[in-house]
């Protein structure tokens, strides 16, 4: 039987994360499901964790790639191959390390994308946790389609793991591009030039701090962020003053440690602040 959700995953040598956001999935409410892992070649023991998981519950599907992907095409690489073995209506995303802190999450969304088919992504709010759970902030995206594509390019509109969208909207888009960082950010982009955007005002994603991938490469994040930005600019507003606060994040990765660290905190406030 055809589930009208599938929920994709990519992982790399988390083994020790990958339960969060597993039983996240499982024990949402609604279970017209699949949940497609790509283990990226890893390492550790990734691929006897996804095996154990799998013979609890046969909706879940594992891809274990034989080399890296990562390290050339970036996450957007192994989305690619989750979309291309999807056979859902809908997509949602969840990454490894981050999990869904509310059970309705899906069905709310699937009943907001199926009242309203005008509209072909929907999002959430995120809570922002460290390694043990412990919540240290949230924050909320801009919630209608006019506030989203008002701020659209100032910052990314939509937490990639909150989010659920339309396949076939996604395929027309053009779906994940080749960029190895902020692929999300394009694609959201893309999807808002084929329908309407929204974000419940909900914090039901949790989102762990210091494990992303594109903080941990900001410059190449924050310089393929300029590039996205370019290639729409003239499908949304504000692009100058949206390409300028981008474009002092791309500074601040030239700056020492020491500097850096004490910015930190206030250009992301910043970011949040100007995009909300």
């Amino acid at each position: 039987m055809t589930p009208l959700v599938s929920v994709i995953m990519a992982t790399h040598n988390r083994a020790n994360l990958l339960a969060w956001a597993i039983k996240s999935v499982i024990g949402q409410t609604f279970q017209d499901w699949e949940l497609i892992i790509i283990n990226d070649a890893s390492t550790d023991d990734t691929k006897k964790v996804l095996d154990e998981w799998q013979k609890k519950d046969r909706r879940i599907k594992i891809i274990n790639n034989e080399k890296n992907v990562w390290q050339k095409e970036g996450v957007a690489g192994n989305l690619r191959k989750g979309m291309a073995m999807a056979q859902g209506k809908y997509i949602a995303r969840i990454d490894d390390d981050d999990y869904w802190c509310n059970v309705n999450k899906i069905k709310k969304q699937v009943e907001f994308l199926e009242k309203n088919p005008e509209y072909v992504l929907c999002g959430t709010g995120v809570i922002v946790v460290d390694n043990n759970g412990k919540e240290l902030f949230r924050y909320l995206k801009p919630e209608s389609d006019g506030q989203i594509r008002k701020k659209a390019l100032f910052a990314n509109p939509f937490a990639h793991a909150s989010a659920l969208f339309l396949k076939e909207a996604a395929e027309k888009a053009g779906g994940y591009g080749n960029w190895k960082f902020t692929e999300d950010w394009d694609l959201w982009l893309k999807l808002g030039e084929v329908g309407k955007l929204y974000n419940l005002p909900e914090y039901w994603l949790c989102y762990l701090s210091d494990q992303n991938y594109s903080f941990l490469h900001l410059r190449a994040a924050s310089q393929m962020t300029l590039n996205i930005l370019r290639t729409h600019k003239k499908n949304y507003p504000n692009f100058y003053s949206a390409y300028l606060l981008n474009y002092s994040q791309y500074l601040y990765t030239f700056l020492p440690n020491f500097i850096k660290k004490s910015l930190r905190l206030m250009l992301s406030n910043l970011k949040h602040l100007i995009s909300r």
